[in-house]
Order: C-alpha cells, then structure tokens, then sequence
C-alpha cells in the first residue's frame, strides 16, 4: 500500500502523544524524558569525539543526542548553510517520540496536520484500494521539510554543535584507531573517534549499492485551497493502475508563515523526469485534472514545472552498516520506497539506536547498534519491496490484485489493525535487543 510518498513523506502521533505509553514501543531502557536523558550524561564513562556528515534530520537528531550525553560533535555539511531538501513528509509515532526526546516534538506538532486516515481510489470505477485509518488518540502527522529541519536545527543550535559548511565529505581515511574527515576542496579534519555518516542516499561513504527504482516523483508545496472538499486531515490518492498516481497531503505550515500548505505528488517513470521537467507544465495539469477532477484547485499556483522536485528512489539495504570508527544510519544504511513512509521515520530511529548503544562503551557500540535496529529495518524493507509494485509500476495484474483481492481483505479487523501498525512503524518493536551499561 501506498499511505505516502514519504522521503518526502509521513505520520506521527497527534497532540503531545504520551511518551510513558510510547516508551513501549522503543524499548523500557530508553530514557522516558528529556531531564532524565540529560542525566544520562554522567551514566557516559567518557565522551568521544564525534564527527558527523550530513545535516539532514538522522544527522541533527544523532548530534544532539550524541551532545547531550557528553560527546564532543561537529557536523558537516555540502551546504553554504544547513537547509531541508524535499517537500513533504509524514512522522510516526514512534518517530515523533524521538522528537519528544530531543525537545522537537512541540514544534514539530505546531508546524503539522494531523493525518487521521489515508485514502486512495482507482480513478476509472472510484474503487477504494487504499483505506487506512489511526486510533483517535494516535493519527500520523504530516510536515513540510523545513517544519521537521527546523524543529532539530534550534535544538542543535542550543546545545551550541560545531557545523561546518560548504564541505562535501568525500573519504573518511583511518588515521590509527581513528578516523578523518576529507573534504572535496581538499580541506582535512580530525583525528576523529568516530564518523557518523547520515548523507543519505548521495553518501560518498556509504559503500551500499542500491537498485534503482522504475518509479519515482515529482513534489511540490502548494497553498492549501479554500474551494476543496478535502479534509485536511487525511492524506489522498488516486490512482489509473500502477503507472498513475497523483496525491495530496496535508504538511501544516511553514515555520513563519501561518498560511496552510499541502504537499502535491505525481508518480512517473524515473527515466521519464527529464523529460516531464521540459515539457509544458499546463499539458501536465490537464493530464492531472483529467484523472481526478477534484484536484484542481491545489494546481492552480503551479506555474512551471520548476514548481516540482523530482524523486528518485532506490532500494537496498548494508548488511553490515558499520566499520571500525565509521558507521551509516538513515539513506546511508538502507534506501526504499516512500510507500510506507518510513524515511524520516527510520533515520530518527538509527540516531535513538546509535547514542544508546555508546553509552556502552566504544568497543560493541557499533555491532549494538546494528543488531538493535536490524529486524525493524528488514521488515521495512521487505515491506516496502512487497508492496510498491501494487501502486507504481507497468503491471496490469497487481493492480487488480490491489483494488479486488487485498483492498478489501484489508478491511477486515485483524488485518486492520496491522496495516495501521505497519504505517505507524511499529509492526514490530523499533529498537530490539537494546542493552544499556
């Protein structure tokens, strides 16, 4: 199933979820607050000097933690100054729990929209092939980029990290029993204890060779509209077999501006991007409008096509994401489709992971993370690779196993239920095995 593009994409857990309820879920050892979090400090035997590549949301995430428990981190990042890539997205609960944990979480659920159902239909017969609903008390939460990057960089600036910027991280060459830092203009950082590669899918680090994907997207932002029946709080989709698909997800506001904002998505070809990026952006609106009416007003301030960012995705998992002194979390570990809207999600987790098991000791930290987040993140993937052939590919056959085998076989209880903790990234608990000092 398709609950949201989400690498951009998302769900969370509505009005400050209960954390002595969310706790659960992630692991009984994981601190329950933010004040006991910062008394984990003196629990650290000593802190170790930390470099980070990549200010995306596992980077910012795993500094302030890594921070707060007393570790010496500096941040580098490809950009004059650490900004968002992307549009929308959706946060889990267990996700948003995280945020809880690093202080982010108020914002976080500020600057959102509480994604209390997901929908899809098939656009030719209107037939339900995607109907996902959340508890009351538990609906995902959908967020613009820059809402979520902004929530953690104003933790990060707090706790005052060190960011370096403009430095693309191109090796991380042993120096002893530690590691440095070399950057594409030639400029050299270290000696580090440890490297913490969070650059996502474009690491240079990252040894994981992913498979492209047919399909990705193109994303844009787009005013929420006054004349639509939507409800803003559910994510929609419709979809002409495998090979269309158009959605609308509600992402909140941007952090300073109020005004309403929706995140609009287009499933195409990758190979067919470039192509779509020239052609005239009205043809594409009336292709849309065409498939589902209903979505016109959101096109309305699409001007060009330079309006949408493209997507691309590719599937693949590190079997062992670490070595001695280096270690990958996020896209940099493992890469799949959006379908389950997992992305930020599990960057989130790997950051909880990867601190917790420092507090250990360098010597079994990195293996302790692997091994805590290994059966979460199969799953995911193996999930993912399951499911996204149903709503983007050629195929003419899994699309009608989609709307009239497992459409409404998702309706019934039992299976409900577990497609609501699919999404809600919990099918199985997060952080497994996980062994504190």
């Amino acid at each position: 199933m398709n609950p949201v593009h989400a690498e951009h994409g998302w769900v969370y857990m509505n009005s400050a979820p209960d954390l002595q309820a969310v706790w659960p879920v992630l692991s009984d050892a994981v601190p329950r607050t933010l004040a006991s979090a910062r008394a984990m400090r003196q629990a650290v035997r000593m802190g170790q000097k930390i470099a980070i590549a990549g200010a995306g949301i596992g980077g910012l995430a795993t500094a302030v933690l890594a921070a707060r428990d007393g570790h010496e981190v500096t941040v580098f990042d490809q950009f004059d100054a650490p900004r968002p890539v992307g549009s929308g997205l959706v946060i889990q609960p267990v996700g948003l729990a995280v945020l809880d944990l690093i202080g982010a979480g108020a914002n976080a659920r500020d600057w959102s929209s509480p994604i209390r159902r997901m929908q899809g239909h098939e656009a030719r017969r209107g037939r339900v092939a995607l109907d996902v609903s959340y508890p009351k008390d538990a609906p995902g939460r959908g967020i613009h980029r820059a809402s979520l990057f902004e929530s953690l960089w104003r933790q990060a600036r707090a706790e005052g990290l060190t960011v370096v910027t403009s430095a693309r991280v191109t090796s991380a060459p042993q120096d002893g029993r530690c590691r440095r830092v070399l950057l594409e203009d030639g400029r050299d950082f270290g000696p580090f204890d440890l490297i913490i590669d969070a650059s996502g899918a474009g690491s240079a680090l990252s040894p994981l060779r992913s498979r492209p994907l047919r399909f990705g997207a193109v994303w844009g932002t787009v005013p929420w509209p006054e004349q639509t029946a939507f409800c803003r709080e559910r994510l929609r989709q419709c979809y002409l077999g495998a090979n269309h698909m158009i959605g609308i997800l509600p992402i909140g506001q941007r952090p300073d501006d109020p005004q309403p904002i929706a995140a609009v998505f287009w499933s195409l070809p990758q190979d067919r991007i470039a192509e779509w990026q020239v052609a005239p952006v009205e043809a594409w609106k009336r292709q849309a409008e065409r498939l589902w009416p209903q979505m016109a007003p959101f096109l309305q301030t699409i001007r060009t096509t330079a309006d949408m960012t493209p997507a691309r995705y590719s599937h693949g998992t590190l079997i062992r994401p670490h070595a001695p002194g280096l270690v990958h979390l996020g896209d940099a570990a493992h890469r799949a489709s959006p379908q389950l809207g997992q992305g930020a999600n599990m960057a989130l987790l790997d950051a909880l992971a990867l601190v917790t098991a420092l507090r250990s000791g360098p010597e079994d930290a990195l293996a302790d993370f692997a091994h805590i987040r290994r059966w979460h993140v199969w799953i995911y993937q193996t999930m993912s690779a399951f499911l996204t052939p149903l709503y983007q590919s050629d195929s003419r056959v899994l699309p009608l196993l989609r709307d009239r085998l497992l459409a409404p076989v998702s309706g019934l209880p039992v299976v409900r239920g577990m497609l609501t903790r699919l999404v809600a990234g919990d099918l199985i608990p997060p952080l497994s095995g996980l062994r504190l000092p």
